[in-house]
């Protein structure tokens, strides 16, 4: 079947608008007509070079997505033609050593690899077989996915909101709930408050947290901060001390959304003996971390995370209850719609830090 897509043809250039070919769905494969599909700051890592799982071209951006079931491959059972789905980032294979653990975003089974590195060939451009982010691709107008990972979405979520869930909700909420375990009344520090840093704001006032800081270095999203959540808010700076005026001591938890190195050491350096740190934002692969080893020796941690390790099947509809109950504000991170035709400024907008999330919508 023939469909548009925007297409990376070449690093540090804009994508194109192509015509190409999808494929039927295979057994325990499902195709989804794309509805929105947010843009992440992943997706310009890629059209930088700068990702580890970008590395030929051509290749089809795009992974915070929902739409439509439009057909499902041989075998298929969890969803059927015209359900409202996310597409989630991972599909757990629910068998391997990591699933067993409850850790499913850490699947090791024999499938998830290859769909991280781009999936089985689903989509050709002129005859060449074309790419897709994690197996997804979602900047065109279908993608054919694992059943694996789709998750019904919701009556009542609308896909612009929805499928912010897949990506960048999930991300900084699940940092909050799923990684740190922030309880009620701790003092929280987040640094960074674009798409993903916002939602970890909503994941603090989700767990009761009281005392929630909010850093960054442009005023215009510490105004945003506060609708999220935010109690204080800081023009970042020298952090640590910014942070003790606010919190004596340091606070409980700090989390770093930005990806730079030397933010996140500054974020650790402000929390308190015993306290502990969060690596949210990704920087980019063999930049070295210096840390002052006496604040480790202080019983603070530093944690990882990866998607805010969540169980899409179950986190994505709590979520999504959240939103209908009025708990997390979806439609308030949308700053922009566009059609599929306007990805680059899209991509442009995203770049200049001017909006929370942009989503494009068919």
């Amino acid at each position: 079947m023939l469909m548009r897509a925007a297409v990376l043809t070449g690093f540090h250039a804009p994508m194109e608008i192509r015509e190409v070919e999808i494929a039927d769905p295979g057994p325990g494969e499902v195709r989804v007509q794309i509805k929105a599909s947010g843009v992440c700051g992943s997706d310009l890592k890629a059209i930088d070079g700068k990702s580890p799982v970008v590395s030929r071209l051509p290749f089809i951006l795009g992974h915070e997505s929902a739409g439509v079931v439009e057909s499902a491959g041989a075998g298929v059972t969890s969803v059927t033609p015209g359900d409202h789905v996310i597409i989630s980032m991972n599909g757990p294979c629910g068998r391997c050593r990591s699933c067993g653990a409850g850790r499913f975003h850490l699947c090791s089974g024999p499938a998830r690899l290859p769909t991280i590195m781009g999936g089985l060939p689903r989509i050709t451009l002129d005859g060449q077989e074309t790419r897709r982010f994690i197996g997804i691709g979602s900047f065109a107008e279908y993608a054919v996915v694992s059943e694996a990972m789709c998750v019904k979405l919701r009556k009542g979520v609308p896909f612009a909101a929805g499928c912010l869930l897949a990506c960048g909700v999930v991300t900084g909420v699940g940092a909050v709930l799923n990684v740190a375990k922030v309880p009620p009344g701790a003092s929280v520090l987040v640094v960074g408050c674009g798409g993903v840093g916002l939602n970890v704001l909503q994941g603090a006032v989700l767990a009761g947290a009281t005392t929630i800081i909010a850093a960054d270095v442009a005023e215009h999203k510490l105004k945003l901060a506060m609708r999220f959540g935010a109690t204080a808010t800081l023009l970042a700076g020298d952090l640590p001390k910014q942070v003790t005026e606010l919190a004596p001591g340091g606070v409980d938890y700090a989390f770093d959304a930005t990806g730079v190195p030397g933010v996140l050491a500054q974020a650790f350096a402000a929390t308190q003996s015993g306290g502990t740190t969060v690596m949210v934002g990704s920087p980019p692969a063999g930049q070295p971390l210096e840390l002052d080893p006496g604040l480790l020796f202080a019983s603070r941690r530093l944690m990882g995370t990866q998607g805010g390790d969540a169980a899409p099947h179950r986190d994505l509809p709590m979520l999504a209850g959240q939103y209908l109950n009025g708990r997390l504000d979806l439609d308030g991170l949308i700053s922009e719609r566009l059609p599929l035709d306007q990805i680059n400024e899209a991509v442009a907008h995203v770049r200049q830090g001017a909006v929370a999330r942009t989503v494009i919508t068919f």
